[in-house]
Protein backbone atom coordinates (compact mmCIF):
# COMPACT_ATOMS: atom_id res chain seq x y z
CA UNK A 1 0.00 0.00 0.00
CA UNK A 2 1.16 3.55 -0.55
CA UNK A 3 2.03 5.27 2.05
CA UNK A 4 0.13 8.98 0.92
CA UNK A 5 -2.77 6.23 0.94
CA UNK A 6 -2.09 4.85 4.44
CA UNK A 7 -1.70 8.34 5.95
CA UNK A 8 -4.69 9.68 4.08
CA UNK A 9 -6.35 6.82 6.39
CA UNK A 10 -4.60 7.79 9.48
CA UNK A 11 -5.75 11.24 8.75
CA UNK A 12 -9.59 10.45 8.03
CA UNK A 13 -9.77 8.71 11.48
CA UNK A 14 -8.04 10.99 13.39
CA UNK A 15 -10.30 14.17 11.87
CA UNK A 16 -12.90 11.61 12.36
CA UNK A 17 -12.56 11.90 16.01
CA UNK A 18 -10.78 15.18 16.70
CA UNK A 19 -13.32 17.56 14.24
CA UNK A 20 -10.38 19.89 14.03
CA UNK A 21 -8.23 20.01 10.60
CA UNK A 22 -5.03 21.31 12.21
CA UNK A 23 -4.97 19.35 15.47
CA UNK A 24 -5.95 16.00 13.12
CA UNK A 25 -2.55 17.04 11.29
CA UNK A 26 -0.59 17.16 14.46
CA UNK A 27 -2.09 14.50 15.56
CA UNK A 28 -1.32 12.20 12.30
CA UNK A 29 2.57 13.21 11.66
CA UNK A 30 2.80 12.57 15.67
CA UNK A 31 1.48 9.05 14.86
CA UNK A 32 3.85 7.97 12.03
CA UNK A 33 6.50 9.90 14.12
CA UNK A 34 6.14 7.55 16.88
CA UNK A 35 5.70 4.74 14.70
CA UNK A 36 9.19 5.49 12.91
CA UNK A 37 10.82 5.82 16.43
CA UNK A 38 9.40 2.09 17.50
CA UNK A 39 9.71 0.67 14.26
CA UNK A 40 12.60 2.27 12.19
CA UNK A 41 11.56 2.29 9.07
CA UNK A 42 8.47 3.56 7.84
CA UNK A 43 7.53 1.33 4.86
CA UNK A 44 7.01 -2.14 7.49
CA UNK A 45 3.96 -0.02 8.43
CA UNK A 46 1.11 -2.25 9.91
CA UNK A 47 -2.01 -0.54 9.69
CA UNK A 48 -3.35 -2.22 13.28
CA UNK A 49 -0.47 -0.71 15.00
CA UNK A 50 -0.35 2.64 13.21
CA UNK A 51 -4.39 3.18 14.18
CA UNK A 52 -3.77 1.82 17.50
CA UNK A 53 -0.93 5.16 18.01
CA UNK A 54 -3.86 7.15 16.55
CA UNK A 55 -6.56 6.36 18.77
CA UNK A 56 -3.77 6.66 21.84
CA UNK A 57 -3.23 10.12 20.88
CA UNK A 58 -6.97 11.14 20.28
CA UNK A 59 -7.71 10.13 23.64
CA UNK A 60 -4.49 12.32 24.72
CA UNK A 61 -6.34 15.42 22.78
CA UNK A 62 -9.65 15.04 24.64
CA UNK A 63 -7.90 15.05 28.13
CA UNK A 64 -6.15 17.89 27.21
CA UNK A 65 -8.56 20.20 25.72
CA UNK A 66 -11.80 20.41 25.41
CA UNK A 67 -13.48 20.69 21.75
CA UNK A 68 -14.61 24.10 20.35
CA UNK A 69 -17.88 24.94 19.61
CA UNK A 70 -19.17 25.50 15.41
CA UNK A 71 -19.68 29.15 14.46
CA UNK A 72 -23.57 30.11 13.98
CA UNK A 73 -23.16 32.19 11.10
CA UNK A 74 -23.51 30.07 8.05
CA UNK A 75 -22.99 32.22 3.81
CA UNK A 76 -25.62 32.18 2.07
CA UNK A 77 -26.11 28.91 0.18
CA UNK A 78 -26.99 27.31 -3.16
CA UNK A 79 -30.20 25.29 -3.19
CA UNK A 80 -27.36 22.24 -4.83
CA UNK A 81 -25.10 23.06 -1.56
CA UNK A 82 -28.22 23.14 0.37
CA UNK A 83 -29.40 20.07 -0.28
CA UNK A 84 -25.64 18.53 -0.07
CA UNK A 85 -25.44 19.96 3.70
CA UNK A 86 -29.23 18.34 4.58
CA UNK A 87 -27.89 15.76 3.54
CA UNK A 88 -23.79 15.60 5.56
CA UNK A 89 -25.98 17.02 8.14
CA UNK A 90 -28.80 14.12 8.23
CA UNK A 91 -25.96 11.51 8.03
CA UNK A 92 -23.90 12.94 10.82
CA UNK A 93 -26.91 13.21 13.10
CA UNK A 94 -27.23 9.61 12.52
CA UNK A 95 -23.92 8.75 12.72
CA UNK A 96 -23.50 10.86 16.24
CA UNK A 97 -26.46 8.85 17.81
CA UNK A 98 -24.48 5.81 17.49
CA UNK A 99 -21.94 4.37 20.32
CA UNK A 100 -18.08 5.22 19.44
CA UNK A 101 -17.15 1.92 18.79
CA UNK A 102 -19.71 1.73 16.10
CA UNK A 103 -18.46 4.95 14.81
CA UNK A 104 -15.32 3.94 14.86
CA UNK A 105 -16.22 0.83 12.25
CA UNK A 106 -18.09 2.57 10.25
CA UNK A 107 -15.58 4.81 10.10
CA UNK A 108 -12.77 1.85 9.17
CA UNK A 109 -14.73 -0.47 6.87
CA UNK A 110 -16.66 2.80 4.89
CA UNK A 111 -14.63 5.91 4.83
CA UNK A 112 -10.94 3.76 4.81
CA UNK A 113 -12.32 0.70 2.96
CA UNK A 114 -10.22 -1.44 5.54
CA UNK A 115 -10.33 -4.90 5.41
CA UNK A 116 -12.03 -7.29 8.07
CA UNK A 117 -8.54 -8.28 8.85
CA UNK A 118 -6.96 -5.40 9.50
CA UNK A 119 -10.31 -4.04 11.55
CA UNK A 120 -10.37 -7.19 13.68
CA UNK A 121 -6.79 -7.34 14.04
CA UNK A 122 -6.75 -3.59 15.41
CA UNK A 123 -9.54 -3.19 17.43
CA UNK A 124 -8.85 -7.02 18.91
CA UNK A 125 -12.35 -8.47 18.11
CA UNK A 126 -12.32 -11.54 15.80
CA UNK A 127 -14.04 -11.27 12.23
CA UNK A 128 -17.38 -13.11 12.99
CA UNK A 129 -17.75 -10.40 15.75
CA UNK A 130 -16.71 -7.51 13.75
CA UNK A 131 -19.41 -8.98 10.95
CA UNK A 132 -21.75 -9.17 13.86
CA UNK A 133 -21.04 -5.92 15.18
CA UNK A 134 -20.99 -3.97 11.77
CA UNK A 135 -24.13 -5.25 10.58
CA UNK A 136 -25.69 -4.21 13.64
CA UNK A 137 -24.22 -0.54 13.09
CA UNK A 138 -25.43 -0.35 9.72
CA UNK A 139 -28.65 -1.29 10.92
CA UNK A 140 -28.73 1.17 13.13
CA UNK A 141 -27.35 4.19 10.89
CA UNK A 142 -30.30 3.60 8.16
CA UNK A 143 -32.95 3.14 10.77
CA UNK A 144 -31.82 6.13 12.36
CA UNK A 145 -31.47 8.04 8.71
CA UNK A 146 -35.05 6.73 8.28
CA UNK A 147 -36.08 8.49 11.65
CA UNK A 148 -34.91 11.77 10.37
CA UNK A 149 -36.68 11.29 7.23
CA UNK A 150 -33.57 10.36 5.09
CA UNK A 151 -34.54 7.61 2.77
CA UNK A 152 -31.83 7.80 -0.01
Amino acid sequence: MDLEVVYDKIYRYVYFKIKNQSIAEDITQETFLRFIRQKGNIHDFQMKYLYTIARNLCVDEFRRVKPDSLPEDIDDVSPAQEDHLTEQIAVREAVAKLPAEDQELLLLRHVNNESAGTISKALGISRFALYRRLKKAEDELRAGLEACGYEK
